[in-house]
């Protein structure tokens, strides 16, 4: 069995479509169907149950390609311990990021990156936090721009800094009243939240002490997948919302009376750059890294750590 044929098998299982699949791979269909074919002769077992829509993986296939992964996995590694001798950082770069990060933090560093490494293709896409862990562990990420900590994960988790909350609240909104505020002062039923699958979510559910969520009308349940969309909706409704501090020095100065502190110990995220224990791309993964921190602002790096408690991402 070849390494292609096991490229082919992994394509046919992330799309679940032979089409696709073989368009991912940039051959015709007819041609990964063959190879897929003789793959599956030489192993005496079906890989793929193509009565299914869409084509599903059988009982034996599961097995064999979760060890077509390892099998590739270690198959790039000669490649990255090339690279590693060489003294230039190259290569494909996949890098994931959750939505509540991204417009904040790439900015940041993206530009310089990409100016000071020209050999690295870098791609940026926004996923959820558990889309992320599944492609990290699928290999379909290099990396990713994570909160941690992720509990019962085997990644590794480069700290990058810790990014405290403020409060954004409407106006004549009761907690504008306080110079600064305690979790002890939030209203369950006030708060405007993201939808579900966001880190966030469960960080501001925890913060404010409930397991269940508030709403603000009885007849109204609104849920966004953006920040800015919860800060709109605090500005020209009522209620408040939480803001990561990247979010808050992106405000406006009239936005910016709307933002109260917390009280120490500050809720507060941890943000790393999460990757498989595998060692893969190091030498990116460690120019990465050090670009990111170069770049953030410096009222990020002074924090001290008696300041701020870091928010669990794990539902209390």
């Amino acid at each position: 069995m070849t390494i292609t044929q096991l490229e082919y098998i992994l394509s046919v299982e992330k799309y679940r479509h032979f089409g696709k699949a073989a368009k991912a791979c940039a051959v015709t269909q007819p041609t990964l169907s063959m190879q897929l074919q003789k793959a599956e002769e030489e192993l005496g077992v079906m890989l793929f149950d193509r009565s299914k829509n869409p084509i599903l993986p059988t009982q034996e296939g599961i097995k064999i390609i979760e060890q077509a992964r390892h099998v590739i996995r270690e198959y790039k590694k000669i490649f990255s311990i090339i690279d590693a001798a060489q003294y230039e950082v190259r290569g494909e770069f996949r890098l994931g990021v959750i939505p509540t990060l991204a417009p904040y933090l790439i900015p940041l560093f993206a530009g310089d990156f990409v100016k000071r490494y020209p050999e690295v293709k870098l791609t940026i896409e926004e996923f959820k936090t558990e889309e992320i862990i599944e492609l990290l562990g699928r290999d379909e990420l290099d990396a990713a721009l994570l909160v941690t900590p992720i509990v019962g994960e085997a990644f590794i988790e480069r700290v990058l800094f810790h990014e405290p909350f403020s409060i954004f609240a409407a106006t004549d909104h009761n907690l504008l009243k306080k110079a600064k505020v305690k979790a002890g002062d939030l209203d369950p039923t006030d708060v405007w939240l993201l939808n579900e699958g966001h880190c966030f979510r469960q960080q501001v559910l925890n913060i404010c002490k409930i397991s269940q969520d508030g709403s603000l009308h009885d007849n109204l349940k609104f849920e966004s997948g953006n920040l800015e969309t919860l800060k709109n909706m605090v500005l020209h409704s009522n209620g408040y919302t939480l803001l990561p501090k990247l979010a808050v020095m992106n405000l406006s100065s009239e936005d910016r009376k709307h933002v109260r502190e917390f009280h120490n110990p500050i809720p507060t995220r941890e943000v790393s750059l999460v990757h498989n224990r595998i060692f893969l791309k190091e030498k990116i993964i460690t120019a990465l890294e050090a670009i990111v921190i170069e770049n953030l602002p410096a009222e990020l790096m002074s924090m001290k750590k008696k300041n701020y408690e870091v928010v669990s991402i794990e539902a209390n």
